[in-house]
């Protein structure tokens, strides 16, 4: 066996190993289902023992680090599949149908979510060299880049810091501070460096949708939305679709059903009610909209959710 190959075992053996022991130590700290908050702040730790159907969510700014398992994530008609062999970069708040693919009671899908700190983002981009500038329609504010033994390294140290709390308050933050360094200098860390470019498109795409999320009751027009951005209506309207795979009318159409969703799932509010409430003025409207997003008319989708114990979290 040549040097190089020797090598090239050796590293492959070093991370399935890490991944092993993170495996075990998610295992023991998420001992179910669901979505567990840790001591470390902005670390989640996610756990699904079975499958699970097609589920419309909205993600938040995070890095997402499958270490167990298989899912993908639906973005407009843009799929992405992320497994152990590599993590998911969420850079804005997008709406999206999320999808446990490969998972089993001995061997759950497992993950590590961790809140994207923009202000770290911008204090290390200041000290990294200068990235390649991201061009218009390579902005998408969701991707997948390959997960190396670097990173898996920092990854394990924070995790191992949830059985050290008094270490962790003081370890921790460094940890996440060399995580977030990690992403920026890999393959594709420019695209989240570019969140830190005042007044580049993607600050602009990130304020438009700040306004969105702020005021997705209300009927904006596509020229409220371009001034708040600094944008041009059509540069607007291809940048926003190159960073969501949606036009920001869609993208608030999401939001609005997404959040008609929570109410009706986690308030027992009716369908009716909820569509008026996140601002539909048409109650089949909205029901036909619903429908085609989650695959089932409002009230019966929301009874399969609660039987299957499900939300949109």
């Amino acid at each position: 066996m040549s040097d190089r190959t020797s090598k090239v075992v050796a590293a492959r053996q070093g991370s399935e190993a890490q991944r092993a022991e993170l495996a075990d130590r998610i295992v023991r700290n998420a001992p179910h289902d669901g979505v567990h908050a840790c001591a470390v702040p902005g670390l989640s730790l996610i756990r699904a023992d079975t499958p699970s159907q097609p589920l419309a969510c909205v993600y938040q700014p995070s890095l997402c680090v499958v270490v167990q398992g298989r899912k993908q994530a639906m973005v407009g008609e843009e799929l992405y599949r992320y497994d152990p062999l590599h993590y998911l970069v969420v850079s804005m708040t997008l709406p999206a149908v999320g999808q446990v693919v490969e998972a089993s009671p001995g061997r759950p899908y497992l993950c590590l979510r961790i809140d994207i700190d923009v202000a770290v983002v911008a204090e290390l981009s200041a000290q990294l060299a200068p990235a390649r500038p991201v061009a218009p329609d390579d902005g998408r504010a969701l991707y997948l880049a390959r997960t190396d033994a670097s990173l898996l390294d920092a990854m394990l140290r924070l995790v191992r810091l949830l059985d050290a709390p008094g270490e962790a308050a003081v370890l921790a933050p460094l940890a996440l501070r060399e995580i977030h360094y990690r992403v920026l200098a890999g393959e594709l860390g420019s695209r989240l460096r570019a969140l830190c470019h005042a007044d580049g498109a993607a600050q602009r795409v990130a304020r438009a949708i700040e306004l969105l999320k702020a005021r997705y009751t209300e009927h904006l027009r596509i020229e409220q939305i371009a001034e708040v951005a600094h944008m041009s209506p059509s540069t607007l309207h291809q940048r926003f679709k190159a960073a969501t795979a949606m036009t920001p009318l869609q993208f608030q159409k999401q939001l609005r059903l997404q959040q008609a969703r929570q109410l009706m799932l986690m308030e027992g509010v009716e369908a009716a009610a909820a569509a008026h409430r996140v601002g539909y003025e048409s109650a089949s409207q909205f029901s036909r909209e619903y429908r085609r997003l989650f695959g089932a008319p409002p009230r019966r989708e929301v009874e399969a959710a609660r039987a299957m114990g499900m939300s949109s979290g």
